[in-house]
């Protein structure tokens, strides 16, 4: 998404008048020298415009500086993103009669280089028209579209530098590369038919085997994915077993917005998500009953949302056009847990007892980079998961310092790296529970700070001892500091929103090692840059079972029965369990450990409405509760609140006695109401009106949309994660930003 910062306005240019332009942030490979070309030339201005490490340098002079200076505001390049651009002013050159594109200069880098991008409409065009030299090509790109980030191992971005350097251009395309006017001068993926990469596997043999009910890993720009019939219930049913992924929700691919119109809701701000270039899966409101198009249930049970994403690589057109805009069911090609597929031998390897067939193509990827998956609430992009289409974009931070390489969460995790003031997010990288996703953090690393060109001057870390990105961050050899998990939540917030401590945070998730080795996730923080005092906390509940009460709501609803002197009832309300075993646990406080997390008491409220006994996947339990929600209603005794501890017993305990939709309606309506008090309590004690909201619980829409509404009627005013992700996705950038405070501090 372009935005332009620091541009001001030219006045009075005199005829021999001549600026240099330093134009800083995503401007190369986007089209933005041949841009500059064709606009000095229609304005009749002479110079050079060239690339190098710091971005894009232009000297131009001539009469109509003024209209040059407005069209590089107003006009540049969708896929560009302006970040800063000095002027200064140079004597005039009398002999000078054209306008040029210098050669490149390889100096230090300190660019950016463009997230992949979906293919162009003009590039659409081509590949549909019989006449065209590109008809039917599944590699089509220009300078507006294509594979960036994932085929780049360093910068300058110059074809050398990429995964197409192995393919040696023909004699058109060359003449296209080296055309100022043409749309693909200097675009580095740019091939065809004759000198292009090459699929393993025609279309319609593809769309074959889809039509035929099969599975197939298909090579795309960032990785395999895992492709069926989104009609076909069997075809879905038999990728779960071999996937080992019972219930967690797929994607589909579908060709347009009209199609998606048959059976989800869409407003315009999630249909402008859907057809923006990075494509990203955006989870949409399922209608009650579909028109015309009928998906397989099997896609997305007991959810109230479906993800949805349109095509974005001439491949998914030309195989969506073979098969007449049949729904596609679109997954990651993994095998569970591990990392996203991204070579042809290791597909072979991974993949075999999972699809039926696999498609490939010789064109390297160079870094797995999966879909992003986003939801649009309140007029802003939510961030479930940021990777295809918007990293390696920067996220904008008050200071510059030297670098840092942040590490991350052990769930979900992410890394970031800071160069002067700018955070780079990594793509996704996973769970660290396995040697694979710990190989791909290791990759990431890397990777990232070979193309940004930075060598860290200081590690961040989790404060837990033993995950696998602490045990990294101590091999490494630098400076490390270790950030406490929830003063890392609240302070991603602070970064990307640039604010200025103190502020209270409140971060909701399901678990982060405390201060003193305690089980956190529902934490009222005061934060202050370095400083992160806790103020307060939930009402601890015992997990019986340790982390197996994470996997088994039951177990969180038969503590909290333990908790409120109905001990005797946890055996009849869950017959079918091993609940004498789980008495002896709870009353002997063996493997029970207390924790506040948050997480744990959605569990819990799953565990005695009787909405999710078993999860199977992060997050089952809370998303089907929000799923059943109605009408949100309160129970004004349904909290207390004593020394900050926020006791919500008294809901859990009406809890037991109501329907799952009931009991979802009150858990929501009482939540809000309760976490509002608690918060505006602390606002009021410390003199404090910015409230910072961050953690995985903070997915939850209703939660997070009825919070922010009553915090802004009491003259709070809340801030969320909106560039990343709420969920410990996005930890790493707050990991940094403190990072940064140290090295500006000294301590």
């Amino acid at each position: 998404m372009r935005g332009m910062i620091g541009l001001k306005p030219v006045l009075n240019v005199l005829n021999n008048n001549r600026k240099q332009y330093r134009v800083r942030g995503t401007v190369q490979g986007v089209g933005f020298r041949p841009f500059i070309y064709k606009l000095a030339h229609d304005l009749g201005l002479t110079g050079w415009v060239l690339n190098d490490g710091e971005g894009v340098l232009i000297e131009i002079q001539g009469e109509q500086l003024e209209a040059f200076h407005a069209g590089l505001e107003y006009d540049a390049p969708a896929l560009s993103r302006i970040d800063e651009i000095d002027i200064s002013d140079l004597p005039f050159l009398k002999d000078e009669h054209t306008f040029i594109i210098k050669q490149s200069e390889h100096s230090g880098v300190f660019t950016d280089i463009a997230p992949d991008s979906a293919v162009c409409p003009d590039c659409l065009k081509e590949m549909r028209d019989l006449t065209d030299r590109r008809f039917g090509f599944a590699f089509i790109n220009c300078t507006n579209c294509g594979p960036r980030y994932s085929l780049t191992h360093s910068l300058p971005y110059d074809r050398p530098q990429t995964s197409m350097a192995a393919f040696k251009m023909c004699k058109s395309c060359e003449d296209e590369y080296h055309d100022p006017t043409d749309r693909r001068f200097h675009a580095q993926p740019t091939c065809c038919l004759e000198c292009g990469p090459r699929l393993s596997m025609s279309i319609g043999e593809m769309a074959d085997h889809i039509r035929n009910g099969e599975i197939l890993a298909i090579k795309g720009i960032g990785g395999f994915h895992l492709v069926c019939d989104a009609q076909n219930e069997k075809a879905i049913l038999r990728l779960r077993a071999r996937k080992n992924r019972e219930a967690k929700p797929f994607a589909i691919m579908v060709p347009d917005c009209t199609a998606v119109s048959n059976f989800a809701h869409m407003s315009e701000a999630e249909k402008t998500l859907l057809e923006s270039h990075e494509r990203p899966i955006v989870l949409l409101k399922k209608k009650d009953t579909s028109s015309g198009l009928q998906l397989a249930k099997a896609i997305a049970p007991e959810l109230n949302r479906i993800g949805v994403m349109l095509p974005y690589t001439p491949i998914h057109h030309l195989l969506l056009d073979q098969l007449a805009g049949t729904p596609l069911v679109m997954t990651s090609a993994n095998p569970a847990g591990e990392p996203l597929v991204i070579g042809n031998e290791e597909a072979h390897e991974r993949l075999d007892g999972i699809a039926d067939a696999i498609v490939t193509h010789n064109r390297d990827i160079l870094i797995r980079v999966d879909d992003s998956v986003v939801r649009h609430d309140m007029g802003t992009t939510t961030f479930l998961r940021r990777a295809r289409g918007f990293t390696p974009t920067p996220i904008k931070l008050k200071d510059s310092t030297p670098p840092i390489l942040a590490l991350g969460a052990y769930l979900k995790n992410t890394i970031c790296v800071t160069r002067k003031n700018q955070a780079y997010l990594s793509q996704h990288i996973g769970d660290l529970d396995n040697v694979a996703t710990i190989t791909f953090l290791e990759e990431t690393v890397h990777h990232l700070c070979k193309v940004l060109q930075v060598q860290p001057e200081l590690i961040v870390h989790d404060l837990h001892p033993d995950f696998a990105s602490t045990r990294l961050a101590h091999e490494m050899g630098l400076e490390t500091l270790a950030v406490q998990h929830h003063h890392a939540h609240i302070a991603s917030v602070m970064a990307e929103h640039q604010i200025e401590g103190p502020v209270i945070g409140l971060a909701l998730d399901g678990f982060g090692l405390g201060g003193h080795e305690e089980s956190w996730g529902g934490e009222l923080l005061k934060v202050d840059g370095l400083s992160c005092e806790r103020i307060g906390h939930l009402k601890e509940l015992a997990q019986p079972g340790g982390d197996k009460a994470a996997l088994e709501p039951w177990r969180m609803g038969a503590s909290v029965l333990h908790q409120l002197d109905r001990a005797d009832e946890i055996k009849s309300r869950y017959p079918d369990r091993d609940t004498q075993t789980l008495r002896l646990m709870l009353d002997k406080k063996l493997n029970a450990p207390m924790s506040s997390s948050m997480g744990r008491l959605f569990d819990a409220a799953c565990g005695l409405l009787g909405v999710c006994e078993t999860s199977q996947y992060e997050g089952q339990a809370p998303m089907m509760l929000e799923s059943l929600v109605s009408r949100i209603e309160s129970d004004p005794y349904g909290w207390t609140i004593d020394k900050n501890i926020l006791n919500l017993l008294p809901l859990l305990n009406s809890l037991s006695g109501l329907s799952a939709q009931s009991g979802a309606n009150l858990f929501h309506g009482t939540l809000i109401f309760a976490l509002s008090d608690w918060v505006e309590r602390a606002c009021q004690n410390h003199n404090i009106e910015k409230v910072a909201l961050s953690g995985g619980c903070f997915l939850n829409e209703i939660i997070t949309q009825g919070l922010i509404r009553k915090l802004q009627k009491v003259g709070i005013t809340p801030y969320h994660n909106q560039q990343a992700p709420l969920s410990d996705a996005g930890l790493s950038l707050g990991q940094a930003w403190l990072g940064q405070q140290k090295l500006i501090c000294g301590s």
